[in-house]
């Protein structure tokens, strides 16, 4: 089978279900696993780079919305030399990815009769579901059973670990300029870790909020997880903004990309990350974590 991903997340489960042979195409944001670009098509690009500030990026996002102009550009040659048989898209996030009828307009003008494939997920559930549905489109139903079972025995260590532990309010920041609070999959990922998510928007998209507004229900955790960002730029960003958060929340920044924002496997990454947070179960992982204050 030849496989287009036009999502970070669905390139990690084609890698991870063992079908990287049959990956051709990817997006420019794909960098996961490390030079996944490397031999294949890039068929989406944006307009972002890495020199743009949050609240330049946030502008020239509610810029080009209000114009209804593209945020991706979908390489039409590009994905010609695919030639695929299974394209995975979406229509979850318009800033997040290319849309799914972006991506069947593209597919009538080439002529191709590929299967176009949403995947869609709000919840966490919802992200493990997919996993099963991506591996029985692209013909290894069992292994993508098999690959979900696994990870929900390991959701399951983590929830046993902090059954009966007094639950600490938490703040996801996913943005910071403006803030936005957590929405989606993100507040499942508190819950599942034993926190008490706040000012989150669970299974919705996430809404902008303010600073005061964060004051003001004081959270115990506050995790700084800025959508398209690793490590180190999200630690960076927290400082910048840390005298605006509540002075007696304990303050941390994560690796958002590989375990918060991104809809795939290693959100359960994610979850033991925040676990150990929270709770000092496990060891913190130093390189999906950093404790600001």
């Amino acid at each position: 089978m030849r496989i287009v991903s036009l999502l970070p997340s669905t390139t990690e489960i084609i890698c991870d279900l063992g079908l990287q042979h049959e990956l051709l195409g990817v997006t420019i944001e794909c960098n996961w696993p490390s030079e996944v670009q490397r031999g294949r098509e890039i068929v989406v690009r944006t307009f972002a780079d890495a020199s743009m500030t949050p609240g330049e990026i946030d502008e020239i996002v509610r810029q080009r919305l209000e114009l209804g102009l593209d945020l991706y550009s979908l390489d039409d040659d590009a994905l010609r030399r695919c030639n695929p048989d299974l394209i995975l898209s979406q229509d979850l996030c318009r800033v997040c990815a290319v849309a799914s009828g972006d991506v069947a307009a593209a597919s009538a003008r080439l002529n191709s009769d590929a299967q176009v494939l949403q995947i869609d997920p709000q919840t966490l559930d919802d992200v493990l579901e997919s996993i099963t549905t991506i591996a029985l489109a692209a013909g290894v139903a069992a292994r993508g059973r098999e690959y979900v079972n696994a990870l929900q025995r390991r959701l399951g260590d983590v929830r046993a670990a902090v059954l009966g532990r007094t639950r600490p309010s938490v703040f996801v920041l996913e943005w910071i300029d403006p803030p936005f609070g957590a929405g989606h999959w993100v507040p499942d990922l508190v819950l599942a870790a034993g926190g008490s998510p706040v000012l989150a928007r669970p299974g919705e998209r996430s809404v902008a909020t303010t600073y005061e507004a964060i004051v003001d229900v004081d959270p115990d955790v506050v995790i700084v997880a800025p959508c398209g960002y690793g490590l180190e730029a999200s630690s960076e960003q927290a400082r910048s903004i840390l005298a605006k958060l509540p002075e007696r929340a304990r303050v941390w920044a994560i690796d958002a990309d590989a375990v918060m924002v991104r809809p795939g496997p290693r959100l359960v990454d994610g979850v033991e990350a925040l676990a150990s947070i929270l709770h000092g179960v496990g060891a913190a992982p130093t390189n999906l974590v950093a404790r600001i204050r």
